[in-house]
């Protein structure tokens, strides 16, 4: 059987600067070309931070060495050819040295698996069980075109993709037992946890080269904490511990899993994986502190007592919220919130740090791309995948910043505008005499009105990156948001109104159970009246400008006979 080693095999499809079609190569290739590559381009999300930090990054950093402090991270960022030749020459050593660890199908340590590993009864499983988008066992629909006995023939370079992606994200509960593994029972295993990325919300920062992307996530690492990584621990065996990780390179090549790819040659003697094993890996004790691909939260100790400090735990993200309304969460190191108190990840830490100290310039076009999976029945199987990219602004990265308190105030007036458009849905309810939409069933219009809200958001992030320190630029920018996310805002309100029934216009008299509740009556014009109150509350600063407007128009005309409560300032100024 021929060999497929990752080093030279062109396994890696990357984007060249400039556009053009994706081209594939090795690891060796990508890395001396890393400053004429755009990024990684993978078949599914969450492949890119497994192949950053199963392959990439470890090898980047145990060749070349991690970053020791923010000014050497900020000189080798600032590399516009990438690698010096130095670097280059260090790469190519360690990457001849360690050459046969990377061999995907050699038969005494291929890359990532364990040799020879088989079941007690040489079971093996469909290539199906690698990938997360395929279903398989008791997950195959009924009536699916393709069903668990279906070969799911993958090519190699695929195989790779599957092999680091079940290290980080595999599903857990029950594991098959392997011959080797003392700890089965009954041929199998149990209490099998998530993969490591599984139990984040994944924070990767991205650069305008893949060179720069491998150097924005190097965090400053001393030397004693950088630690080996798994292809100079092997060759693994079927057993496994549970421990903690030594050092930041053994935790990102964590070996969740013990695998086994079963290479064959189809007709045209190509090489495929069909049929794989899969069993229970190794087991973190404690996720540590040093992890850089998350931001964290800090909650109240579980037992109660004066010494108690409070728990840190990774913040993972939600389903179905786009990653600009979690920035409370991304730009400061610290900050207190309604649900806890927020530390960022340290790698977007220092980069609003390396901003600080002229290592990179104020509109660098950062972007931060989020990762999470969402499982279902007791993390057994995957329901949905979490992704998203924003440009995050280096000076929002800086607390005391007029750009930092404008994009926390946007986030926040998007949220309180949902709570509003609601709020009124649910006062038109109830003066119809039906119940609000409970807040965990059916669709929202708040939702609605984020989703509306979600490209102005995207584009206003992209222009405070651009107007960089100019105070007079964000304020107009702000004052822009303002204007027209309160049109939007309207737009949806206006929605509700002129659907809502005839009985409304009467209304509804509601009496709160209990004792001390009043009846309040709910009716259209009061659901009206409250929803503009609370949109001038939300949106100071266009509420100002429509009454300066107004009040100037009233100096030059007189009183108006109806004041238009709607009247736009944009009509006496330049846009």
């Amino acid at each position: 059987m021929p060999g497929y080693n990752l080093v030279d095999e062109p396994w890696l499809a990357v984007r060249p600067v400039g556009g053009g079609p994706p081209v594939e190569l090795g690891i060796a290739e990508a890395l001396a070309r890393a400053h004429e590559l755009e990024g990684l381009v993978v078949a599914f999300s969450t492949q890119l931070p497994a192949v950053l930090r199963q392959v990439l990054l470890p090898v980047v950093a145990h060749a070349t060495g991690a970053p020791r402090t923010l000014r050497e991270k900020g000189d080798r960022l600032a590399q516009e050819k990438g690698f010096t030749e130095d670097e280059l020459s260090r790469l190519q050593a360690y990457l001849g040295e360690h050459r046969a660890k990377f061999d995907l199908f050699d038969p005494a340590a291929p890359f990532a698996q364990v040799a020879g590993l088989r079941t007690a009864k040489d079971e093996t499983k469909g290539s199906a069980a690698l990938v997360a988008t395929a279903a398989s066992g008791n997950n195959v629909p009924l009536f699916a075109s393709r069903t668990d006995g279906d070969a799911l023939d993958l090519t190699p370079a695929q195989a790779a993709h599957w092999l680091v992606h079940t290290h980080c994200w595999d599903t857990a509960a029950i594991k098959t037992g392997v011959v080797g593994d003392d700890q089965v029972k009954s041929g199998k295993t149990t209490g099998n946890p998530t993969g490591p990325l599984g139990q984040l919300g994944v924070i990767i920062p991205v650069g305008r080269t893949l060179y720069e992307t491998l150097l924005l996530n190097l965090p400053v690492t001393p030397v004693n904490v950088l630690g080996t990584p798994q292809w100079t621990r092997g060759p693994h065996g079927p057993a496994w511990k549970q421990r903690a990780a030594e050092g930041l390179l053994d935790l990102w090549t964590w070996q969740a899993r013990r695998i086994r790819l079963i290479p064959h040659q189809d007709e045209d003697g190509a090489l495929k994986v069909a049929r794989v094993v899969i069993s229970a890996g190794d087991r973190l004790t404690v996720l540590p502190a040093q992890e850089p691909h998350t931001a964290w939260t800090f909650t109240a100790p579980a037992k109660k007592s004066a010494s108690a400090l409070p728990e840190r735990r990774p913040r993972r993200h939600t389903q179905g919220k786009a990653a600009w309304r979690g920035l409370d969460a991304l730009l400061t190191p610290t900050r207190e919130g309604p649900d806890g108190v927020f530390e960022t990840s340290v790698l977007l830490d220092e980069a609003g740090a390396l901003r600080e100290i002229g290592r990179l310039p104020a509109d660098y076009p950062l972007q931060v791309e989020t990762f999470g999976m969402v499982y279902g029945t007791q993390s057994s199987v995957v329901e949905d995948v979490v992704h998203d990219a924003i440009p995050l602004p280096l000076l929002a990265l800086h607390q005391d910043n007029e750009a930092h308190q404008l994009l926390l105030d946007v986030a926040e007036q998007a949220e309180e505008l949902a709570k509003a458009v609601n709020n009124l849905s649910a006062d038109l309810r109830r003066a119809a005499g039906t119940d609000p939409i409970p807040w965990d069933k059916g669709q929202r219009p708040g939702d609605l009105l984020l989703h509306t809200l979600d490209p102005l958001v995207r584009r206003l992030l992209a222009g405070v990156r651009d107007a960089g320190t100019d105070d007079d630029v964000l304020e107009r920018g702000r004052l822009a948001w303002e204007e027209l996310a309160h049109r939007l805002a309207r737009d949806a309100a206006d929605d509700l109104l002129l659907a809502a029934p005839a009985a409304t216009f009467a209304g509804r008299t509601v009496t709160p159970p209990g004792k001390s509740g009043k009846p309040q009556t709910y009716t259209l014009g009061t659901a009206g009246a409250n929803f503009r109150r609370r949109l001038d509350e939300i949106l100071p600063r266009y509420a100002d400008a429509v009454g300066e407007a107004a009040a100037a128009r009233e100096a030059e005309t007189g009183p108006a006979l109806e004041p238009d409560p709607d009247s736009d300032p944009g009509a006496d100024r330049d846009h």
